[in-house]
């Protein structure tokens, strides 16, 4: 009877964890750029523990402002790829966990990290 018990256990802690969905991917940390707003005000805007491989695009240097974003600054803990247009489209550049870092020079409109 214990046998019985105890195997019935088993099979039901094994179809709960069966059951339960995959935790998602995110990259913990902060992602940070700087833009001028349409106004023509500087502005810093963050991504707080994105999540992982999908194509973010970046509030305030979409569609609607000609003005990309610039000055990335990575400090998640995953590696980041930045592109110069919405959509993870154009040309890219990839920025190291924690530390990684580009100019002024190096625009952006979208992200993603792996």
């Amino acid at each position: 009877m214990r046998l019985r018990s105890a195997v019935t256990a088993v099979l039901g802690a094994a179809l709960l964890c069966a059951a339960m969905p995959a935790s998602a991917s995110a990259a913990s940390g902060q992602f940070r750029y700087d833009y001028v707003t349409v106004e023509g005000y500087e502005a810093t805007g963050f991504l707080n523990n994105p999540p992982s491989d999908k194509c973010l695009n970046l509030q305030g240097v979409g569609e609607e402002n000609p003005q990309p974003g610039h000055s990335p600054k990575n400090r998640t803990d995953s590696w980041a790829t930045v592109y110069a247009e919405p959509n993870c489209k154009g040309d890219s550049f990839r920025l190291r966990p924690f530390t990684g870092g580009a100019s002024e020079r190096l625009k952006v409109r979208s992200v993603l990290f792996d």
